[in-house]
């Protein structure tokens, strides 16, 4: 069989144009209008059936092969959001919308969907129903859990799903993909402090929740050190205290608000650290004199990939990429994705594409960030591969 990254190279300066063009339009959560636009033109123009308004802005692509006995459809998923962040490039295609820029690649993410759409579109070699969806609102939006609320599986009814992420830590070529546990589970967390202000000088007429607070966050790691199986992995981060009084050298305030993040990846050990650090930051406050109010929000669950799938997708990378470049003992990471509830409803697999990094050296989520246009065609042919393989004509 023909590497599909063969042909799409032939159309590579297209795609890369469409790449540039999202990067310097970013939008965000569920305001991708003119990005989900760009998406539907380009599909319809390649012949691909075209489903919009799932999830408010998302674009979901159909395409079928030259033989659909098998009764089998794949999915393939990339997300169009950007983040509310100001870009610091200077390249021409640096984001013209000020306050929001693609720092994570999801521009590079829509476009080697698209290529693998071509592909499909043209050439339809397998048995089945390739749907491609283009989703709304990844950073934090939960656009994934909001397509499938809106029937999502049920309209385009996937026996399997895969997604792709571009990873700078990887070089290009490289494709990391393992079963289990590959991203982990973000929680919010809110702690309100409350004491007694007063003089600074007076410390014993107060009750002083700086001093609770400083307490309460030295405490919570023994989350993590004291309370959870060495083995598995936890990460209890107080990441913003702000207290209601703010540049007075003299003065100590009612309240401290403290602010973070829950990262785990099994549920029972998300269970635990809500259960604990509920008890902590409580129980420490009480015992300096304070009150201590805590808001846990549960963000995106576990991304975890199913073993057969993981196994598939680790195939095909090493039949399009050889055996070398495809590592399948790759280290979890404790940032999360919404492909998660995807993965939650049906079979599959989060797969990373290495890019290198960028020229400053800068991983996601850097104001320096630029997608490597070069690995464009690597990804929307693994992507095509995936529905070639998995949907094979007999």
């Amino acid at each position: 069989m023909t590497s599909p990254i063969e042909r799409i190279r032939s159309y590579h300066g297209e795609l890369t144009s469409v790449r540039r063009d999202i990067h310097a339009h970013p939008e965000l959560a569920f305001e991708e209008k003119r990005t989900a636009s760009l998406v539907a033109d380009k599909l319809t123009a390649w012949g691909v059936k075209v489903h919009r308004g799932i999830a408010k802005t998302g674009v979901v692509g159909v395409i079928s092969g030259k033989k659909t006995g098998s009764g089998r459809g794949i999915a393939l998923r990339a997300d169009m959001d950007c983040l509310p962040m100001h870009e610091m490039n200077s390249f021409e295609h640096k984001s013209r919308n000020e306050g929001r820029m693609h720092a994570c690649g999801h521009d590079g993410h829509t476009t080697m969907l698209l290529g693998a759409a071509r592909y499909l579109a043209e050439t339809r070699n397998f048995d089945g129903t390739a749907y491609l969806i283009f989703q709304p609102a990844e950073e934090g939006g939960g656009g994934g859990e909001v397509m499938i609320r809106e029937g999502l599986f049920e309209n385009f009814p996937a026996n399997e799903i895969y997604g792709l992420h571009n990873w700078p830590g990887l070089p290009p070529g490289k494709l990391a993909v393992r079963a289990g546990p590959v991203m982990a589970a973000t929680d919010e967390i809110q702690i309100t402090v409350r004491g007694r202000g007063g003089h600074g000088a007076m410390p014993h007429l107060v009750v002083d929740p700086v001093l609770a607070s400083a307490h309460i966050i030295t405490a919570l790691q023994s989350i993590a050190s004291r309370n959870v199986n060495p083995i598995d992995a936890v990460v209890v981060s107080i990441c913003s205290l702000a207290t209601s009084q703010v540049g007075v050298f003299n003065v100590i305030p009612d309240h401290v608000k403290l602010v973070g993040t829950v990262r785990s990846f099994q549920p029972q050990t998300r269970e635990l650290a809500e259960r604990r650090l509920r008890e902590i930051a409580t129980k420490t406050a009480e015992a300096l004199g304070a009150t201590a109010e805590v808001t846990y929000a549960r963000g995106y669950p576990a991304t975890i990939n199913s073993v057969r799938e993981a196994q598939f997708a680790a195939q095909v990378g090493k039949r399009l990429f050889g055996a070398e470049n495809v590592i399948t003992e790759h280290e979890p990471t404790m940032g999360g994705e919404d492909f998660s509830y995807m993965l939650q409803e049906r079979p599959g697999a989060y797969v990373f594409l290495g890019q290198g990094g960028a020229p400053g050296g800068c991983f996601l989520h850097n104001p320096n960030y630029d997608f490597n246009d070069e690995v464009i065609p690597l990804g929307a042919g693994y992507l095509a591969a995936l529905v070639e393989e998995g949907l094979p004509l007999k």
